[in-house]
This record gives structure tokens, C-alpha cells and sequence, in this order.
């Protein structure tokens, strides 16, 4: 804990900012798992809607420096990709 008053303030702010950045970063992690678990059980419908969601708050998070732009891209990535995978057949290899 600072003495000075600025020091005093920073501290608050800090305080804030980490209840607020906490916050979002739970929202983040809800949307991503809805996500997964629609794909987990297989429902087309319910993985796109969650996905509708996720998305944007990934951008948004990004956006607002919560987590690193390319984090934010590979997870909308992997996640619309899986999503898409219930629509079509596994290709044969």
C-alpha cells in the first residue's frame, strides 16, 4: 500500500480494474466453453449460437487489450472450426 496520495489512487484503480478485467475474462471463458460443450454434444444449432456470442466478446476483449490480439484470433479460429465440423461429413483420408 503507497503513502502518497497518488500512490493511494493507483491502488484503487487497480483494484477496480482488476474486479472489472476478472469479470470479463470469466464472461470470456463462459462463452468459449458453451461453445465447446455444444460441439461436445453434437448440437449444430446450439455450437452456432454459442459461437454467434463468443465472438464478439473475443473481439471485444482483444480490443480492449484483456487478451493478446492473436489469442483472441486463434481461439475464434479453432472454435469456428469445430463448430463447422458438425455441419459436414469427416473427410476421408
Amino acid at each position: 500500500m503507497g503513502m502518497h496520495a497518488s500512490a493511494i489512487k493507483k491502488d484503487r484503480q487497480a483494484l477496480r480494474r482488476r474486479e472489472h478485467n476478472r469479470t470479463m475474462m470469466a464472461a470470456i471463458k463462459t462463452a468459449v466453453k458453451k461453445v465447446r460443450s455444444a460441439v461436445g454434444a453434437k448440437d449444430q444449432s446450439a455450437a452456432k449460437a454459442a459461437l454467434a456470442e463468443a465472438v464478439p466478446a473475443l473481439s471485444k476483449a482483444a480490443a480492449k487489450k484483456l487478451i493478446h490480439k492473436n489469442r483472441a484470433s486463434r481461439l475464434v479460429s479453432r472454435l469456428t472450426r469445430h463448430a463447422n465440423r458438425l455441419s459436414s461429413p469427416a473427410p476421408r483420408s
